[in-house]
């Protein structure tokens, strides 16, 4: 019992005493001080240390899993930005493609009100759905035919000028032959009587051939007193039976004599361009109706 008593006083010393000193270190530390005790800086420095074992791993791992989360970020953000470049693109394309469709239905518009009022021929759109890929054909198809009134060797024209025309017809469809493919060497080819716009009683020749090179028409069996000259504007005369008379083809860049030095020959800048042809007319005379 003694013991047991002995036993008990010691560990009621030992508390207070723990009580007390920590009543000290308290006031120690509360108080305004310059410096750290050196269990302070002991403590202090042993803890530090610690946490600087374990922080920087910790800081390199929660950085890893950061950049792999803003990688993920930037990958969606990349997606999407690129997803909204190519619709802009797109837009854009199909944009510029209805601009440039709506330009060139304005400039038929003017150009059949302006052949209404003149009243000579009757000008039906077509539109071009493919083109030949033979070089050497020099053909493209509209998407008018014989139920469309469409008939053989019928001029087919752009805006600008003269194409050339109609070769063959089915029911919906017809080929034409472009004036890139004359030739005066071919069976199937048409020269072309022309004449001078304004003068069309004192000028004629034959439109012939096509040089690819120079993407020009040469213009042959002309009269060495003819008084042509450049810059003037060839037309259709009518007579070859085929193209009405009036069409406009081109303007003369040049003229020399002919190869057997008794008729001249005339180099033409066509007016109409023959490649991506998207709209033509097809000029249907009163008596083809």
């Amino acid at each position: 019992m003694v013991a047991l008593k002995l036993l008990g006083n010691k560990r009621l010393l030992i508390l207070l005493l723990g009580f007390i000193c920590f009543i000290a270190l308290m006031g120690l530390t509360l108080g305004k001080r310059e410096q750290m005790t050196w269990p302070e800086k002991f403590v202090m420095d042993s803890l530090s240390w610690t946490q600087g074992i374990f922080y920087k791993p910790a800081g390199y791992i929660a950085g890893f899993f950061e950049d792999i989360g803003q990688l993920r970020t930037i990958f969606e953000e990349n997606k999407v930005l690129k997803q909204t470049l190519t619709k802009y693109a797109r837009d854009t394309t199909r944009l510029n493609d209805l601009e440039q469709q709506n330009k060139r239905l304005q400039d038929a518009l003017g150009f059949t009100e302006r052949q209404k009022q003149a009243g000579l021929y009757t000008f039906r759109i077509a539109e071009v759905v493919a083109v030949n890929p033979d070089l050497l054909n020099n053909t493209v198809r509209i998407n008018l035919g014989e139920q469309d009134g469409i008939k053989p060797n019928m001029a087919v024209m752009s805006v600008e000028g003269l194409v050339g025309r109609v070769k063959s017809v089915s029911s919906f469809y017809s080929n034409v032959q472009l004036l890139k493919g004359i030739d005066d060497t071919g069976n199937d080819s048409k020269a072309i009587a022309v004449t001078v716009k304004n003068r069309e009683n004192e000028t004629f020749g034959m439109l012939e051939s096509y040089s690819r090179e120079d993407q020009t028409l040469l213009m042959t069996k002309i009269n060495p007193n003819d008084n042509m000259e450049v810059g003037d504007i060839v037309i259709t005369s009518g007579y070859g039976q085929i193209f009405p008379r009036g069409i406009e083809i081109g303007k003369v860049v040049s003229r020399k004599q002919g190869s057997f030095g008794i008729a001249h020959e005339a180099v033409i800048e066509p007016f109409a361009t023959f490649d991506h042809l998207r709209e033509v007319f097809v000029v249907i005379v009163p008596e083809q109706e």
